[in-house]
């Protein structure tokens, strides 16, 4: 058995994440065109039309841009809880999409992946988090999240790939121009989780089990990826884990695959 996981893009400007088993292949979030999709998938060897599914997090632009192309051209399945849904059919041009409705905190299957939904705080009408497993190979992805809650500690307990937001680093936030109160909303407990943050939780979360942490949706003018990567390194460094992969996630192409077996 073999899980892949790569991050076809991160950022304020489009988000989606593919996830593949030997049977199976879905994409967390769909915040691109149809087109770069279809490009950034074909670039791993991945053909659009063969995505059996859409997991939506959350219904925020960045995370749903391509929904209604990739459901209309190739019958894609889209999956989402009742807030979400609600959420995405404010905007016209998505009503009267077929939706699977899932229930927060109640797992699911597509094909032979169990996906796990689980809340996780931040703006917006119902926002999960997923893990994603086959057999014993498990895979935990928070992209957008202003604390770390203990359900999302227990949640991903034991995944041997994380996708974790590191958004800003804290005084390049508290130092931008930005006024004051988007900066408190960034900062904030149902805002986006800082460098510190992600390396504060994915040290907690480390152990034998855990091979590769991927950074995501970092900031383009309150973060830089080098202190993204070096705020989480020295953490699991300083923790005992140094042998863990720190990758970061881009706006403008995809991550290298991450596979691991089991």
């Amino acid at each position: 058995m073999t899980l892949r996981v790569c991050v076809l893009a991160s950022g304020s400007s489009g988000n989606c994440t593919y996830v593949g088993s030997d049977r199976t292949q879905l994409l967390v979030d769909a915040g691109l065109s149809g087109r770069e999709i279809g490009a950034r998938l074909e670039s791993i060897g991945v053909r659009a039309e063969d995505i059996d599914a859409v997991c939506l997090t959350h219904e925020h632009d960045d995370h749903r841009a391509s929904l209604g192309v990739l459901q209309r051209r190739y019958g894609t399945a889209l999956y989402a809880n009742a807030g979400t849904i609600d959420g995405v059919q404010r905007d016209r041009r998505l009503q009267g999409l077929p939706w699977n409705v899932f229930t927060t905190g109640s797992a699911f299957m597509i094909g032979d992946l169990t996906i796990e939904p689980f809340s996780v705080p931040h703006d917006s009408y119902d926002p999960v988090g997923f893990a994603v497993s086959a057999g014993t190979l498990r895979v935990g992805i928070v992209t957008d999240m202003g604390m770390a809650t203990s359900l999302v500690r227990e949640r991903l307990k034991q995944c041997r790939v994380l996708v974790i937001e590191s958004n800003h680093d804290e005084e390049m936030l508290r130092d931008s121009p930005r006024p004051w109160s988007l900066k408190q909303r960034i900062a904030g407990r149902q805002g986006h989780f800082s460098n510190a943050q992600a390396a504060a939780l994915v040290t907690e979360l480390a152990g034998d089990h855990l091979d590769s942490v991927l950074l995501a949706h970092l900031s383009a003018d309150c973060n830089r990826p080098e202190l993204a990567m070096e705020a989480v390194r020295r953490a699991l460094r300083e923790g005992g884990y140094p042998e863990v992969d720190v990758y970061v996630t881009f706006p403008d192409r995809p991550t290298q695959v991450v596979a691991i077996e089991g």
